[in-house]
């Protein structure tokens, strides 16, 4: 009887021995996945824009937006993650004004007309200021009475020959946007 305990003990010890865990072992954490976020889910302006859109438009390629909401007036700011410029910019205002009032008050001194873009509508270059290059800006009365201009800032040392065909560009781009969705 003996025998056949030390036997059972000795196979218990043996069998406990190999059910033992094995030690951990830290595995290194996947790369996180990127996700595309569209320009529309910052709100605000944001949701008149969309990034393939503006880089169809423009050539340009924006993964980061920011809106903001003030009285009546809405705007969104684009960005590429990696750097600062070029930066584009949509305003959009609730406006009573008309198209008389929009050439004597808002039109600026030295824009350039456009046509087919609202009820009236302009463009303009910017020159540099500090850090940033030359800009390009449309600005333009919609048809629902709303005020809207879209602001192109350039890096600095960007060619203004650049930054004229930007305006182009921008002209196209804000006649594709509907300023009735905000």
């Amino acid at each position: 009887m003996r025998a056949r305990t030390l036997l059972v003990a000795s196979a218990v010890l043996l069998t406990a021995g190999c059910a033992a865990e094995a030690p951990q072992v830290a595995l290194p954490a996947a790369e996180p996945a990127p996700v595309e976020v569209a320009a529309a889910s910052s709100g605000g302006a944001c949701r008149l824009l969309d990034f393939g859109a503006i880089a169809q438009h423009t050539g340009a390629h924006f993964d980061v937006a920011a809106a903001v909401e003030q009285g009546d007036t809405h705007t969104c700011v684009v960005r590429a993650e990696a750097a600062l410029l070029p930066e584009l910019t949509l305003t959009v205002t609730d406006t009573s004004i008309d198209t008389s009032g929009f050439t004597q008050d808002v039109l600026p001194r030295g824009a350039t007309k456009v046509s087919k873009l609202g009820k009236v509508a302009y463009r303009q270059k910017l020159p540099k200021t500090g850090k940033a290059g030359p800009g390009v800006e449309v600005g333009w009365l919609a048809t629902e009475g709303r005020l809207a201009t879209l602001r192109w800032t350039c890096p600095a040392g960007t060619d203004p020959a650049e930054t004229e065909k930007m305006a182009g560009k921008l002209v196209d781009l804000a006649r594709a946007l509907d300023t009735r969705q905000l």
